[in-house]
């Protein structure tokens, strides 16, 4: 174990967290130091990514069944993430039973039976389901361990010389054990790498996994907590200290990037062209990022090099396939053709479907899972930046993540040696693991909108804000906009703290704008690929009689609605045909749109006239697959911006009332007795979009709880 003062130490390429406070308060409780250990180790992604690595402690603890003293071992349990551990996310199992389970193991060809077995060493019942990294931890005598996945061990890890290189580097304090797949067998590995080095008069601070990882640990907490940044830190100093050195990095730079606001806006229009090539099998949700360590790779001259190669670390390649699909487009290449575009692209995405097949059948075993989605997740465009295609955004940016690990872990190798990646058949029986195969079928099912963009028009309050977050509740990634700073701002924080970051994104919007319009939907496209659902909702309203109308109030009542809805739904209609999988186009009209009521002239003949291009869009846009619907409400008086502005006076004046007995006035006409609210018409929306009214277009939904005069005839 080192004997370097740390407490004072500035560590370069990892950050030391540790709190002695923090620390002090835990005293005591090893579990609970553990745990802590965890979180800190979880909060550096350049010690490891989501998810990735393991951590554990062994206890002495009181059998609750016989009374005597067992040594427990608490390890971070199956599908969980170091950084947010908690107790309950753990799995404590008694390690004589653990370690016993070696007089059943068959061999290296029956790994997966040995899972099952774990359930006999639990410890607590509350335990979550010990992970396959569990004997790794177990088979090692020490009291805190920590297995990571840094970048920096990993490209020594995958570096064609990377025993010399650890060995040199560490002074044989750093064992090493070649690749093979988590599970018992390597737990016995790293068993005998440590019994193998004792006999040598070594005593080892920690174990690298060839193309896989870390294994580090301590007496303490602490003691472990710092050996392992000490570990990382020294590799990372490594390689930074060889980078450029027998060559540039990569190879040097091939291609120069477009400048930031071109990448984004070439990103912005390739990326609804590339999520329909992805969606061929389901639709996917995408992800970009113009990170400058992404086009350091896409832009050099080792990209065609080292791309097919693809990943090494296991946690890599799950996220991100064998390897990425590199689009042969220039930074500069005109997209305005989107059908050439396609034809371009069209031969690459069919080489790459054809790929993963051949390597599929080429590994497949009598009992493999059934192939998977042939398609690329990642993909990159030298010049512009990498997309990331998965099944929900969050899965698209962990891709995103881990494909610049891996990008990482290249440079490291190539630095100091060469880089090597797993062999084909060694990669597929981690990807088609029926370990894996098990954690899929048991994901929950899908919502009826996972898979779905959807941008709603004033979105930050009353109805919209109700339409979007239906949708999100319904699994949507919904793009949330408003002509108001301020109550956008309001908005935003709200749908975050309830779908989180990744569900959600926000802009400026005006619909009358056709800039801002091009802008909302970029961003649509930046942020989630595309755009499937598009929700005309902003509106405003004017009561007044024909003589007291102004002609500056008619205009902006028709820019707002009927302008509106034409220039978004085209800006929609655009993204969605670049798509190619059709889409759905809900607009928010009135029942006014349908009946004459006093003092309306202006809103009620705009509401006509939106329902009316509803129609006409749908006769269009059938060819597409593009549903265009219409849903009715009237008086929606909840959080709606159409009460401001003298509007609600002007209803209640229409009708001899004061503006206090409108809510009960508009429920008591109605058939039903029933006050409408923003909720009503989400809900509407979604049985458009749902998958209940699939084919169903040029139709219209009255949600009014029943007024005679607007049914449809």
């Amino acid at each position: 174990m080192s004997n370097t003062n740390t407490k004072n130490m500035n560590f370069k390429h990892v950050s030391y967290l540790w709190d002695e406070a923090k620390a002090a308060a835990l005293a005591g409780d090893e579990v609970a130091l553990f745990i802590y250990r965890s979180n800190l180790l979880g909060a550096d992604l350049r010690l490891t990514n989501y998810g990735g690595g393991n951590t554990s402690v062994k206890i002495t603890d009181k059998d609750p069944l016989t009374g005597a003293s067992s040594e427990v071992m608490w390890i971070k349990g199956s599908g969980g993430d170091i950084g947010t551990l908690t107790k309950s996310g753990c799995a404590a199992l008694y390690l004589d039973r653990l370690r016993n389970l070696e007089n059943v193991y068959r061999g290296i060809e029956f790994e997966d039976e040995m899972v099952e077995l774990f359930n006999h060493c639990i410890f607590d019942l509350a335990s979550k389901a010990p992970s396959i990294d569990t004997p790794l931890h177990g088979f090692l005598p020490f009291k805190h361990i920590d297995h990571l996945h840094p970048d920096a061990a990993i490209a020594i890890a995958a570096a064609k010389d990377g025993a010399k290189i650890t060995e040199e580097l560490f002074d044989g304090e750093i064992g090493w054990v070649g690749w093979q797949r988590p599970g018992f067998d390597l737990g016995l590995q790293l068993r005998s790498c440590l019994e193998e080095a004792a006999k040598k008069g070594k005593k080892l601070r920690g174990i690298m996994l060839g193309s896989h990882g870390l294994f580090t640990w301590g007496d303490t907490a602490y003691e472990s907590y710092i050996n392992t940044l000490e570990v990382i830190e020294k590799c990372a100093e490594y390689l930074e200290n060889n980078y450029g050195k027998k060559r540039p990095v990569f190879g040097g730079q091939k291609i120069e990037s477009l400048p930031e606001a071109d990448r984004k806006l070439k990103a912005a229009k390739v990326a609804p062209i590339l999520r329909g090539f992805c969606s061929s099998e389901r639709q996917m949700i995408g992800h970009y990022t113009d990170d400058a360590r992404v086009l350091e790779f896409i832009n050099s001259n080792d990209l065609s090099k080292l791309a097919p190669l693809g990943t090494s670390c296991p946690d890599h390649f799950l996220r991100t396939k064998i390897s990425p699909l590199v689009l042969a487009l220039d930074p500069n290449e005109d997209l305005s053709d989107v059908n050439a575009v396609k034809a371009k692209l069209a031969p690459a995405f069919e080489a790459y479907r054809a790929m993963y097949k051949d390597y599929y059948n080429a590994c497949k075993k009598s009992n493999s899972p059934a192939m998977r989605d042939p398609n690329p997740v990642v993909i990159l465009y030298p010049g512009v930046g990498m997309f990331t295609f998965a099944k929900d955004k969050t899965m698209a940016r962990l891709a995103s993540e881990y494909y610049i690990n891996a990008v990482n872990v290249m440079k490291g190798a190539e630095a100091v040696s060469e880089y090597t990646s797993l062999p084909h058949q060694e990669a597929f029986d981690i990807e088609y693991w029926l370990l894996e195969e098990a954690k899929l079928q048991r994901m929950p099912k899908p919502k009826a909108l996972s898979g779905r963009v959807a941008v709603i028009t004033g979105s930050a309050g009353g109805i919209g804000k109700a339409i979007a977050k239906k949708f999100a509740q319904e699994g949507a990634c919904v793009v949330i906009n408003d002509i108001n700073e301020e109550r956008l701002e309001t908005a935003t924080a709200e749908f975050i703290k309830a779908f989180g970051k990744d569900a959600v994104a926000s802009t400026l919007l005006n619909v009358t704008d056709e800039t801002s319009t091009e802008l909302a939907l970029d961003q649509a496209c930046l942020a989630f690929g595309g755009a499937d659902i598009i929700v005309n909702n902003a509106g405003i309203s004017i009561s007044k009689s024909i003589a007291e109308h102004t002609l500056e109030e008619w205009d902006r009542l028709y820019n707002i609605l009927v302008k509106g809805q034409f220039i978004v739904s085209k800006a929609g209609i655009e993204v969605m045909r670049k798509q190619g999988f059709g889409g759905d186009i809900v607009n928010i009209v009135s029942k006014n749109a349908v009946v004459a009521g006093p003092n309306n002239p202006g809103y009620g003949s705009a509401k006509a006239a939106q329902a009316h291009l509803t129609r006409l869009m749908a006769a269009e846009l059938g060819a597409d697959k593009i549903r265009v619907n219409t849903v009715n409400p009237d008086a929606v008086i909840s959080d709606s911006n159409i009460w401001s502005g003298g509007w609600a006076e002007g209803r209640a004046k229409a009708y001899g009332i004061t503006v206090e007995e409108l809510p009960a006035y508009y429920a008591k006409r109605t058939l039903l007795n029933e006050i409408i609210l923003p909720d009503d018409i989400a809900n509407a929306c979604f049985a458009f979009v749902g998958g209940f009214l699939n084919k169903s277009t040029g139709n219209a939904l009255n949600v009014d709880g029943g007024v005679a005069m607007g049914f449809y005839r």
